[in-house]
């Protein structure tokens, strides 16, 4: 009994030893579930268009929408082909936005490179079916040549006209007398009695200069000319030392010919304008270098307009700028930018515009808030596109183009100023004439960076030869079986 055990044994183990060489030999001989699907001309892979994640070898339903699947094109898995392929561009190797029709330098010197019909810069050419494509509402547009440009809109302060502010001050101590201008908001005009001040220093000098003059009347026929000309010289210099504390000519000639020397001294305003403050009462005692009153010229006027950072390249020195005052619409002051400070307001982050406004009537008044319409420099013919066609991600702005054969490539660009009609100027990246995918781009891009993915994944398998990694497993595996199956029985039955 035991030895027609061991013999039945003996033969089943024959038996799974030639099983093991007929399926490693069927393995060999036969297409490996790894192998690139471009080897075999039979089986077909299927994929659904909206999540492309979904690969199977036999037709249905997407087991996540429920959509039909749709066979996969050998290109949406990476494959290559042996047939010359078509040059589509020419690129800089280290900016892949400087593209070229044709061949040449790169501005850094380097040549330019082939870009290839399968090719893209900006991730993995994708293929989507009709039907999936017109589900997903895709939309394009062709890449034009059209004069760029923007009205910048922005809020203005009414503020002084800085070089016609004026301050009245005094230069002698001593106590006002009579205040002629008293009121904030007062017109003054140029010449006009301000106020008079008492002030001992004045009162002496005035007797100085009596004396100087009775000398000098004394000395000027003397017949030393030495002593003539000392005596008109200290005329002069008592003269002098009035108008240096603003003592008008006219009050110092009337009182040379009066001989009668003032208690007070009258002030007279030194410039025309608006009293916008008062710092002085009558009674009160001045020092030296008091301000009095402060004066402002409001016949002209600046507006100084915010002028955010974004849209510092349309506003240059000299542009012609509207203003509009926000009760009265359709009356427009027509200027110009007078000065481009040349730092940032740190609290409001924008750089201040100076605008110079004649206001003869007085209609703009300081402090007031304006509109301000500035009309950037506009920008001939350039390459523009809508700003809805641009994917912005970190450093990268991408577009899609779309190729015939519901094909579609992802391209880098580099993008300029934006338009106030939604077009944005194309700086590299894009030739005039091609359709540039304008919806639905985000749902592109995942597809392309999934496709990348995969393809990443798959070119490593690619390398290798599955066969022959099959065929060392499965020797590996009954390696030792082929060596001594019947020991193997024996030792384990004894």
């Amino acid at each position: 009994m035991r030895i027609l055990l061991k013999s039945t044994l003996t033969l089943l183990a024959i038996l799974l030893l030639a099983g093991g060489i007929f399926l490693n030999i069927d393995l060999n001989s036969s297409q490996s579930p790894l192998q690139d699907p471009k080897d075999s001309h039979t089986a077909e892979q299927y994929t659904c268009g909206m999540h492309p994640m979904i690969i199977v070898d036999e037709p249905g339903s997407c087991p996540i929408c429920g959509m039909d699947l749709t066979p996969m094109k050998a290109d949406t898995i990476g494959s290559s082909t042996s047939v010359e392929q078509k040059i589509k561009y020419w690129q800089a190797p280290m900016d892949p936005t400087y593209i070229r029709d044709e061949p040449g330098k790169s501005p850094m010197g380097m040549d330019l490179v082939p870009v290839y019909e399968n090719q893209a810069t900006g991730g993995t050419i994708i293929s989507i079916d009709p039907t999936t494509i017109q589900n997903m509402g895709v939309r394009t547009v062709a890449v034009i040549r059209s004069d760029l440009s923007r009205t910048v809109r922005t809020v203005g302060l009414v503020s002084y006209d800085e070089p016609n502010q004026y301050v009245v001050n005094a230069k002698i101590a001593g106590w006002v007398e009579k205040l002629y201008v008293d009121e904030t908001g007062q017109q003054v005009k140029k010449g006009q009695r301000l106020l008079e001040i008492y002030s001992p220093d004045l009162v002496t000098a005035q007797q100085e200069l009596l004396l100087a003059r009775n000398n000098y009347n004394s000395l000027k026929d003397s017949s030393f000319p030495q002593i003539a000309e000392s005596a008109r010289r200290l005329l002069e210099s008592s003269r002098k030392r009035l108008q240096f504390w603003d003592v008008s000519k006219k009050q110092i000639s009337r009182l040379e010919k009066s001989g009668q020397v003032r208690k007070t001294i009258t002030l007279y305003a030194p410039y025309s304008g608006i009293v916008t403050t008062k710092l002085v009462n009558e009674g009160m005692y001045i020092k030296p270098g008091m301000a009095l009153l402060n004066l402002a010229d409001l016949s002209t006027v600046w507006v100084i307009a915010d002028i955010y950072e974004y849209q510092l390249p349309w506003v240059k020195a000299g542009q012609r700028v509207e203003v509009e005052l926000p009760y009265m619409h359709g009356h427009k002051f027509k200027a110009h930018i007078d000065y481009l400070y040349p730092y940032v307001e740190p609290k409001t982050r924008t750089v201040k515009a100076r605008i110079k406004l004649d206001n003869a009537d007085y209609e703009l008044r300081p402090d007031m808030y304006v509109n301000v319409y500035l009309r950037g420099e506009q920008i001939k013919d350039a390459l523009v596109i809508p700003q809805e066609a641009v994917l912005r991600s970190g450093e990268k702005q991408t577009v899609f183009i779309a190729l015939s054969g519901g094909r579609f490539e992802p391209r880098l660009v580099q993008t300029g100023l934006q338009g106030e009609d939604g077009n944005i100027e194309v700086l590299q990246g894009l030739f005039e004439g091609e359709q540039v995918v304008i919806s639905s781009q985000f749902m592109l891009d995942s597809e392309s960076k999934l496709r990348e993915a995969i393809q990443k994944m798959l070119n490593p398998i690619r390398a290798e030869s599955p066969d022959k990694g099959f065929a060392n497993n499965l020797e590996d595996l009954f390696s030792d079986e082929k060596k001594k199956p019947t020991e193997d029985l024996d030792s384990l039955f004894n």
